[in-house]
């Protein structure tokens, strides 16, 4: 298969009708010098009942050629292609009015970005609910019970309670999961899933391929976008691997899946974390930071106060990685949250190097937070817009008293440990990859010279390659600088490549801890066995479980 794709459009024997034609589609953004070509003539199609996916890394056009079916390509997109229908309609031809009806009634729409798909300011019952009124799927008197069906068939927990609640109530995980039941509430004929499961755990993650399995038997064409190759195995019956806005590669999931032509697809495979890679036995250093029997509670607002944390004890020695485990709403980012001192435990004690957070005064908790730091899943959410990469790099420098003709040295220091160039100092995090903003992250954290890191589904949003890269940068400044991490994640591949020791949580206790190799070659408890079975795999034989 050569970079060019077929001029012709691919033909499927999986499903039944073909709802969707895409033929030579084209889209560019910007003009003359400054233009752009996202997408440079793929085609495909798309049968009732059949799951496609289109796989490639960030910035392969494969979100483009999706957002490109309804309408949503982007501000300044030129859009071309010979055929782009859906069930008939030519879909280069609607106005803004037939595009608002064919949305949402016909065509659902999953994002990853759940937080800036979902209305701050609306409660999750109402967003579910919207599609429901908008196009009169059941009586109106009905729809309260259907919300609550809706939520509990994507998995979210209690779901009359998360209803009432507000999108930043809710972890990351049951977002996602409230914007699946949303896409898919008025039953559409197509459901684009975009990421839909990267910010899950491995048993919500099977529940959803279970819920879109379901509908895909049911006669709901999917198209399928993503990064994770083991996801893709499991749903697909015909994959699209796209690199540089072309199709490189395609065929049946199997086929390309145990079969790859290309060089690209076999190197997309080459790097799914997982199998036996795991991380070399660290030496045990002296405990830096231990938790004690810690517990935090909220208050909900319905019904009593929600215990997120429960008698957790957990240490984490220098020069070692402490990988916290456990589906979304497990406890496991507030746990980082009290070991950083943000958040202060209702009971137990969190304690570095003997004393606890609140033994401090003021001064030495300013003084001493330098030596524990954070990197966040999202950095650039958590990073100031307006900064620059050095004036990123620098501010923590400052808030540490580096002097003024010393910085400019560290921050060069910096950049030889994340692997990044000079190149990259005067631009703004918008202007960089997923994966250049996570190595500017991982040199942020590190500018102060702490003893421990944080870190917080650091690689969740990066496609393979680049979370490969990045999980490769955390080892080799570990082993030259000595620090330690906590790494949490859903992802057990990661953390088992990543980890020396382990701890499993679920609703707000640990349920099992070891090394590493103990856990994830002899598990003892029932959930951690879940855990681990649920972890999708790409296999041999391509089955699906489902």
């Amino acid at each position: 298969m050569t970079e060019a794709t077929t001029t012709e459009s691919p033909v499927h024997t999986a499903g039944g009708a073909e709802l969707v034609r895409v033929e030579d589609l084209k889209v560019s953004f910007g003009r003359g010098r400054r233009r752009v070509d996202a997408v440079r003539g793929v085609s495909l199609s798309i049968r009732r009942g059949q799951v496609v996916a289109v796989v490639g890394e960030s910035g392969s056009g494969k979100s483009v050629t999706a957002r490109s079916l309804v309408g949503l390509a982007g501000d300044g997109a030129a859009v071309d292609a010979r055929a782009l229908t859906f069930d008939g309609i030519d879909l280069r031809r609607l106005d803004p009015r037939r595009w608002r009806a064919l949305r949402g009634r016909r065509v659902g729409f999953v994002l990853q970005d759940a937080l800036g798909s979902l209305d701050p300011l609306r409660r999750v019952g109402a967003e579910v609910a919207e599609p429901l009124r908008e196009h009169h799927t059941v009586p109106t008197a009905k729809i309260p019970a259907e919300v609550e069906r809706l939520l509990a068939a994507a998995g979210v927990p209690r779901p009359r309670i998360r209803a009432a609640q507000y999108p930043h109530q809710l972890s990351g995980g049951l977002r996602q999961r409230a914007l699946i039941a949303s896409a898919l509430a008025a039953r559409p004929d197509l459901l684009i899933a975009d990421e839909p499961t990267t910010a899950l755990d491995a048993t919500v993650q099977q529940q959803i391929l279970h819920l879109l399995r379901e509908h895909a038997r049911a006669g709901t064409a999917v198209l399928l976008i993503s990064h994770d190759l083991g996801v893709v195995g499991e749903l697909a019956d015909h994959i699209h691997v796209m690199k540089d806005g072309v199709f490189v590669e395609e065929g049946p999931a199997r086929q390309v899946l145990t079969d790859p032509r290309h060089p690209y697809t076999r190197a997309l495979l080459a790097a799914v974390p997982g199998g036996d890679t795991q991380a070399a036995p660290a030496e045990p250093g002296p405990v830096l930071l231990r938790a004690e029997d810690v517990v935090k509670r909220y208050r909900s607002p319905h019904g009593p106060a929600l215990t997120a944390v429960d008698g957790v004890s957990l240490t984490v020695r220098a020069g070692e990685t402490l990988g916290i485990v456990g589906e979304s709403g497990s406890g496991k980012t507030t746990v980082g949250r009290m070991l950083l001192g943000l958040v202060p435990p209702d009971s137990g004690r969190i304690t570095l190097d003997g004393r606890s957070w609140t033994e401090r005064s003021a001064v030495e908790r300013r003084t001493d937070r330098r030596r524990v730091q954070m990197i966040h899943q999202y950095p650039l959410g958590s990073f100031d817009p307006r900064y620059t990469t050095r004036q990123l790099l620098e501010e923590p420098l400052k808030a540490v008293r580096t002097a003024r003709g010393a910085r400019a040295a560290r921050v060069a220091e910096l950049l030889t440990y994340v692997d990044l160039p000079e190149t990259v100092l005067d631009r703004r995090a918008r202007d960089l990859s997923g994966g250049q903003r996570q190595r500017v992250a991982i040199a942020r954290a590190l500018a102060p010279d702490p003893d421990v890191v944080v870190c917080d589904e650091p690689v969740s949003a990066l496609d393979a390659s680049v979370q490969a890269q990045v999980l490769d940068v955390l080892v080799r400044v570990q082993q030259r600088l000595g620090v330690a991490y906590v790494f949490i994640s859903h992802d057990l591949g990661v953390v088992r490549r990543l980890s020396h020791r382990v701890a499993v949580m679920k609703d707000g206790r640990v349920v099992e801890t070891g090394s590493a190799r103990d856990v994830f070659g002899g598990p003892r408890d029932p959930y951690t066995k879940a855990l681990l079975a649920a972890v999708p795999r790409l296999g041999a034989t391509g089955r699906k479980r489902f």
